[in-house]
């Protein structure tokens, strides 16, 4: 019997089990201290968790305006709940149902590419990028 999946936005308390969960599914280097990612959350328009079994199997996160435009950021799922749905609730719930933002992304990881345009994502030849400089 398969227990329920809960999808729901990122409350205060959930933060550091997010770090934590992150930092256990290869994302640590992107997470730093819990400062720095209380403020990373705090700074992001949409946050949102999925959670089976009282447990955090999922995360993303998304930076908009909320009328035009969105930047999908670190939708991460949890290698044992891949391919259950887990990432496209994720990122429905981010990118929300307002069909006139456009949302960009970098998919950048393994299998990223395919996933995304399964949620008709396509690759944008316009797209430009100023990279971290670490």
């Amino acid at each position: 019997m398969s227990t329920l999946l809960e999808i729901r936005d990122v409350q205060p308390s959930d933060v550091e089990s997010v770090r934590l969960f992150l930092g256990q599914n290869g994302w640590g280097h992107r997470t730093g201290s819990a400062e720095y990612f209380a403020q990373l959350i705090a700074n992001s328009q949409r946050t949102a968790i999925a959670v089976k079994d009282s447990q955090i199997v999922g995360f993303a996160r998304g930076i908009t305006d909320g009328l035009s435009n969105g930047y999908l950021s670190m939708v991460v799922v949890c290698g044992q709940h891949r391919r259950e749905g887990v990432g496209r609730a994720l990122v429905g719930h981010v990118m929300g149902e307002n069909s006139d933002i456009t949302w960009v992304l970098r998919a950048g990881r393994e299998g990223a590419s395919e996933f995304f345009a399964r949620l008709g994502f396509e690759v944008s030849t316009i797209a430009m990028e100023r990279r971290r400089s670490s």
